[in-house]
């Protein structure tokens, strides 16, 4: 709050389009150092996870291009996968339900299930087609919060290097240490090509977010020829305020003891919520990091009525969740106290012990 103060009086806001302000630039180069490339990367910022997805897009294609291979118009996305409700991200996700009625207007991707054989398959059938793949590291969000390891996570990865096409990977949820790691794909060692973050890039204080750009796909741009420009933008691209939240958020992170956070919240769930894995009608139990998800052994996924009543029971409990439909889950801020997990705790065990019938 103090820097969001101070940035007032400084510079409200100005175009980011042949000008920059200090603290885009300082938090652009908090965030590569933060990436596994050499130098030479590069920030796109714009202002929510599915804008950075979509540039992550738009440049992955325009990436091809440059190489004379603009016939790259496939993008490949995974069952379960969400990465917002722009037309380029909802084409990417494909979910029926939240995108079904918005079918002919999305372009042609594929979706697949999460395993390499599956992703082997299809980028073998599409050889030289496909200009990227899109995958939430580690924790597939809005899906249900559905967990893979990062073993499958490197082999997934090294499937698109087989394959020659880029990586993307979509950290807006997963980022800044929500899985146990600064970044989730640290956790299978794997460099992706670009990476789109938002959510916790403020600490959820004002609205931003940046598509991260690897030296490779960077040079592929780095032509004097301005027809080979990435020509987008928004507005409010690099608002000085939200960047100087940003700013502060990194280097209280950066300073903090957030790896002992995680670890203390982790195993405040693997004692408090792992033991409800043996009632009647829980069907999973997923941990990790700030993460705890239960699935309950009722149809109807995202649209299962008793998300509501779930949501009704922690209420009545002072506690705010956002049921996945039949998947009950909690993500709290790294400051959260022991005394606020237990509270939360024992309002999702009384809301599934009352609401799994």
């Amino acid at each position: 709050m103090q820097a969001i103060r101070d940035a007032t009086h400084r510079l409200d806001h100005v175009l980011f389009a042949g000008a920059t302000h200090p603290h885009a630039g300082k938090l652009a180069e908090h965030l590569l150092r933060a990436m596994p490339w050499p130098a030479g990367g590069r920030v796109f910022y714009s202002d929510n996870g599915s804008t950075a997805v979509e540039v992550a897009l738009k440049m992955a294609f325009q990436f091809w291009c440059h190489r004379n291979e603009s016939h790259r118009t496939l993008f490949v996305g995974f069952e379960n996968g969400y990465h917002g409700d722009t037309f380029g991200a909802m084409s990417v996700g494909r979910d029926p339900v939240f995108f079904g009625r918005f079918e002919p207007l999305l372009f042609r991707t594929l979706r697949v299930h999460l395993s390499t054989e599956a992703l082997d398959v299809v980028l073998t059938r599409h050889r030289g087609d496909v200009a990227a793949v899109v995958l939430e590291p580690l924790v597939q969000g809005a899906g249900g919060m559905q967990m893979h390891s990062p073993d499958e996570l490197r082999a997934i990865f090294e499937v698109t290097r087989k394959h020659r096409v880029l990586f993307v990977a979509d950290e807006v949820m997963t980022g800044f240490g929500r899985t146990g790691s600064l970044w989730a794909f640290n956790q299978a060692g794997i460099v992706p090509n670009l990476v789109c973050l938002a959510k916790g890039i403020t600490g959820g204080v004002l609205p931003l977010a940046a598509t991260l750009v690897s030296p490779d796909v960077v040079g592929a741009f780095d032509t004097p020829d301005r027809s080979r420009t990435f020509f987008h933008g928004h507005s409010f691209t690099a608002n000085p305020i939200a960047c100087a939240a940003a700013v502060a958020n990194w280097e209280l992170l950066r300073s903090g003891r957030w790896q002992a956070d995680v670890a203390r919240i982790e195993r405040f769930w693997e004692s408090s919520v792992r033991p409800l894995d043996a009632l009647p009608g829980v069907k999973d139990i997923r941990i990790r990091g700030l993460i705890a998800a239960i699935e309950l052994d009722i149809p109807g996924g995202y649209l299962a009525a008793i998300g509501a009543a779930l949501r009704r029971e922690c209420l009545d409990r002072g506690v705010l969740l956002r049921p996945l439909g039949n998947v009950l889950y909690a993500l709290p801020p790294l400051c959260t106290s022991d005394e606020s997990l237990a509270v939360i705790a024992d309002a999702m065990s009384h809301a599934v012990r009352s609401c799994r019938m």
